[in-house]
């Protein structure tokens, strides 16, 4: 895994052969932060990395210049993983959680300018995610959502839907 842009462009980290978890690819995560920079400035913005898996958006969020990055992974491995890959960045921007994403969310008081989720694609709860983000008042003003999904979810119906990209097997839905 290796992060694309900024900072710490470059900069590689070899994930455990044992990892579930797949990290977005080069590919489709070079595109999304090239939409999502015509939507919002990520430098000094507050990022919020939901099911986290190996950390590869919160490292390229904290490249980019974000003031505060929150991860929250539930795997314990995965989630040392991440504070081990921050670790070695050498920065106290990052703040990485163990935790259930749904109860986090049911918690947290945090507003966030983005706020990025990788969930499993066959999450039961997936259809449920926007709203569970968007009702919870956890987008700062201007700020986006980025769902990544599978290619059978459809968002475009969501009130709050603005666009929908798709890079190979890999498909974000945005929100505002």
């Amino acid at each position: 895994m290796r992060i694309i842009t900024g900072m710490y462009k470059g900069r590689r980290f070899d994930i455990p052969r044992t990892f579930k978890a797949r990290p977005t690819t080069d590919f489709a995560k070079e595109n999304i932060f090239n939409v999502l920079t015509g939507y919002l400035d990520l430098e000094d913005s507050r990022a919020l990395d939901l099911f986290s898996g190996t950390g590869s958006i919160s490292l390229e969020f904290l490249s980019r210049g974000c003031a505060q990055v929150v991860s929250v992974e539930k795997d314990r491995d995965h989630h040392a993983f991440i504070k081990q890959c921050v670790s070695r960045l050498g920065t106290d921007r990052s703040v990485v959680i163990r935790g259930d994403v749904f109860k986090f969310l049911a918690t947290c008081k945090q507003q966030f300018d983005i706020i990025f989720a990788d969930p499993p694609y066959a999450l039961p709860q997936l259809r449920e995610l926007p709203d569970k983000v968007l009702e919870k008042d956890l987008l700062s003003e201007g700020g986006v959502f980025v769902l990544e999904h599978g290619k059978g979810d459809d968002f475009s119906s969501h009130p709050r839907f603005v666009e929908h990209r798709n890079y190979g097997s890999v498909n974000f839905s945005l929100f505002r």
